[in-house]
């Protein structure tokens, strides 16, 4: 409990929130003396504050025992409602960074663009910097052509109706050919592109997922052709990419 510095301190707000904070995952059920100990106050105030909780809804008693209700996410979903998506993937990203070691992003689909939405750079791969709101064509990018094969059949059709440049000799630039790779992308759930964009880079790519399963977004890691071959690129990294938008995908199902 903070020291009450300030004459505005609501000691009993702060009291009701230190006894919520009591339940974790380790703890989701608590006697009585229990919530006391953990919220570090007496048992009188706890069973007040518990008493009041399970008048509002927010704590059920089952005899001698106390658990949360629903009702408490309650409290975090006017927060999360206000994060945008940038806001909501960037921790994710970072942590994917740091167990990696390469660049990670986020980017989302703007007519046959992707833009960037979010990034962690680990060291500089392309010719061209990357920063917010940097464009890239979606045909030739991993995130792209995940967003890509994500789309409603219409809406695909449209997107590989457009020209498509060749940026390296990888490129692929043929709609049929392009058609049946965003097939396998949706089926498998990933994309890999070597080297399509630019020389010397390639990346691999997962969709992210709002609520009612919708694709909003893709995440990627980036590296060098010279520092990861394909084989350590799905083995190792795509693993940690899809348990990251897991994660994302479950945090959005909240907003």
């Amino acid at each position: 409990m903070p020291e009450d510095t300030s004459r505005d301190f609501v000691q009993s707000l702060a009291r009701g929130l230190t006894v919520i904070r009591a339940f974790d995952a380790e703890h989701p059920v608590l006697t009585l003396s229990e919530v006391a100990q953990r919220a570090e106050i007496t048992r009188a105030s706890a069973r007040r504050f518990l008493h009041t909780l399970g008048e509002l809804g927010y704590v059920r008693a089952s005899g001698r025992d106390f658990s949360l209700t629903p009702r408490v996410l309650e409290l975090g979903f006017s927060y999360l409602s206000a994060l945008s998506l940038p806001d909501i993937v960037h921790p994710h990203l970072e942590r994917l960074s740091r167990e990696v070691d390469e660049s990670v992003s986020a980017a989302v689909l703007d007519g046959s663009d992707i833009v960037y939405v979010s990034r962690v750079p680990t060291r500089r791969i392309m010719s061209v910097g990357i920063t917010i709101g940097t464009r890239f064509p979606a045909h030739a990018t991993s995130m792209g052509r995940v967003l890509l094969a994500n789309l409603p059949d219409a809406e695909r059709d449209d997107a590989l109706s457009m020209p498509l440049e060749a940026y390296t000799d990888r490129t692929v630039a043929d709609p049929r050919i392009l058609a049946d790779e965003l097939d396998r992308i949706r089926e498998r759930g990933f994309a890999i592109v070597d080297g399509e964009l630019e020389e010397g880079v390639r990346s691999v790519a997962a969709p992210v997922h709002g609520r009612g399963g919708r694709v909003v977004a893709a995440v990627n890691v980036s590296t060098a052709t010279s520092r990861v071959d394909l084989d350590q690129l799905e083995s190792a990294f795509l693993p940690a990419l899809l348990d990251t938008t897991r994660a994302i995908d479950a945090e959005l199902g909240l907003v």
